[in-house]
């Protein structure tokens, strides 16, 4: 069903396909966002969930940041956020609970707020109090936005020196680059040509656990995401080397036969154990796991193959949606759970 075009655009209605295509235009995005008063920070702390969050993970592996860097899923904020923080408050909707919570503390404990969202409540909180506010076009759902937080990450941290100056020329200059990559994943390659529908059609109907070297994390955290929210089909991620000391033991009992699939992203940027774990666990687990589905990255650059891998995970994660019957976009059992939250 994957090469009838009629079917996939029934089922894909609200266009996630032509979102995922034009995903490389996010990272051109430019924000004028005036930053006079930040000034002397010894850290830096995003609080941010789900899809918000998301983008966020990349900065731990490219490009880096020159002050310790922590994510928050979390309605608190660590214990050591001062007057020296930088805070981000990061919601692509804009009313994220945890987030506005964790903006709370964040004003009490007189951090220096930044604040990363399309609308709602933290934008008018920005608005209010005066916040460098980075807007995010509004449209589309978190997850498949992320390139265009990434933009704002590196537009925000590169002018308070605190990623290595150039970043954001090389992020935008990756973006044109993978333009021509997505060309080979639109729906209209048949199945038989496209990399993205044949790993879809391994995929689809199993749980899916996906594995990376530290570098890739990001990217398979992304296809981990999207594979949840997109296919509407469970998956889990976890990472190299980290995986040998203890998930790697979990794969050598019984039933042989497991109703999962594998998927391994095989970087040649990843530490050389890195890369050779990889073999001996894959040689070690045989008859014991699923034999692995190996993503091998392009790009001759670690950004260039985040942004690569990335893409081409939505392209797939899509096409499970696809094959199991569902519209990609809506997350309507999340806004259920919003709902019942607030009764």
């Amino acid at each position: 069903m994957l090469d009838d075009l009629k079917l996939i655009h029934e089922r894909d209605s609200d266009d996630a396909l032509g979102v995922a295509e034009k995903q490389w235009q996010q990272l051109l995005h430019t924000y004028d966002v005036k930053l006079e008063g930040v000034k002397d920070i010894k850290n830096v702390v995003l609080a941010g969930m789900g899809g918000s969050a998301l983008p966020a993970v990349y900065l731990r592996s490219w490009p880096g940041t020159k002050v310790p860097f922590e994510i928050v899923r979390d309605y608190e904020l660590p214990i050591y956020v001062d007057q020296n923080t930088l805070f981000i408050s990061s919601s692509y909707s804009g009313n994220t609970e945890e987030t506005l919570t964790a903006l709370t503390e964040a004003e009490n404990r007189g951090a220096q707020i930044v604040v990363i969202a399309a609308g709602g409540k933290l934008a008018d909180k920005a608005k209010q109090m005066g916040y460098p506010l980075f807007t995010i076009p509004s449209g589309i759902q978190p997850r498949m936005s992320s390139f265009y937080f990434l933009a704002a990450f590196l537009q925000l941290l590169e002018p308070l020196g605190i990623i290595e100056e150039g970043k954001t020329e090389e992020l935008r200059a990756a973006g044109q680059w993978l333009k021509e990559q997505t060309a080979g994943w639109k729906s209209e390659i048949p199945a038989s040509d496209n990399p993205a529908k044949k790993l879809a059609l391994e995929l689809v109907g199993k749980s899916v656990v996906v594995y990376s070297g530290p570098k890739l994390f990001p990217a398979a955290n992304k296809l981990k995401i999207c594979m949840n929210e997109n296919a509407k089909n469970v998956a889990w991620v976890n990472q190299y080397p980290e995986f040998n000391h203890n998930e790697f033991v979990g794969w050598s009992s019984h039933p042989v036969d497991k109703p999962y699939a594998v998927v391994e992203i095989r970087s040649n940027l990843e530490n050389d154990r890195i890369q050779k774990r990889f073999l001996i666990s894959e040689r070690l687990l045989s008859g014991k796991r699923p034999k692995p589905e190996v993503i091998e990255p392009q790009g001759d650059t670690l950004i260039k193959q985040l942004l690569w891998t990335s893409n081409f995970g939505d392209f797939t994660s899509l096409y499970v949606a696809l094959m199991n019957g569902l519209n990609p976009t809506p997350v309507d059992l999340v806004e259920k759970l919003k709902v019942l939250l607030n009764e």
